[in-house]
């Protein structure tokens, strides 16, 4: 499965300056809807809905926050790198620096879990953990992601 395709780098925010849970739910919602017909309030009710349901936050830092919404064609990504980590209800209570977040159309059941998946795999890999953690930017984020194949190690 190609991930890279999910994603662009005005979808990608490395280092800012996000100390709560709800304020990096903002900022996803916030660049998933620049690719996206819906707006980032919809958005983060969609995230905080999940939330709401248990946390998206797998352990080891990773947190994929995902929700469905609207009639697209494509499910799309945004990905955020946090220069300290935040709590975030945790399977393992760790706190989270690492965060995939995925916006699915209504439609893309089988796509979704595929999709969820692919993304928990990539990231239960310490080396590609570390590749996201010792980046410094937001194109140097994509060419990690790029170079090191999500389509690789996730399919």
């Amino acid at each position: 499965m190609d991930l890279t395709r999910l994603i662009s780098i005005d979808r990608i925010a490395c280092n800012p300056d996000i100390r709560s849970k709800k304020r990096a739910l903002e900022k996803l919602s916030t660049l998933l809807a620049t690719a996206s017909d819906q707006t980032s309030m919809n958005i983060f009710d969609k995230l905080i809905e999940r939330e709401r349901l248990g946390s998206t936050g797998l352990g080891q830092g990773i947190a994929l926050p995902h929700g469905r919404l609207g009639q697209g064609d494509d499910i799309i990504a945004a990905f955020i790198k946090l220069p300290e980590a935040i709590s975030f209800d945790s399977a393992d209570g760790q706190p989270v620096d690492l965060l995939f977040a995925l916006l699915v159309p209504e439609e893309k059941n089988n796509e979704h879990l595929q999709t969820l998946a692919a993304i928990a795999k990539f990231f239960q890999d310490k080396s590609n953990q570390q590749l996201m953690r010792d980046s410094n930017s937001s194109e140097e984020i994509l060419q990690k992601l790029t170079n090191n194949t999500l389509t690789q190690k996730a399919s």
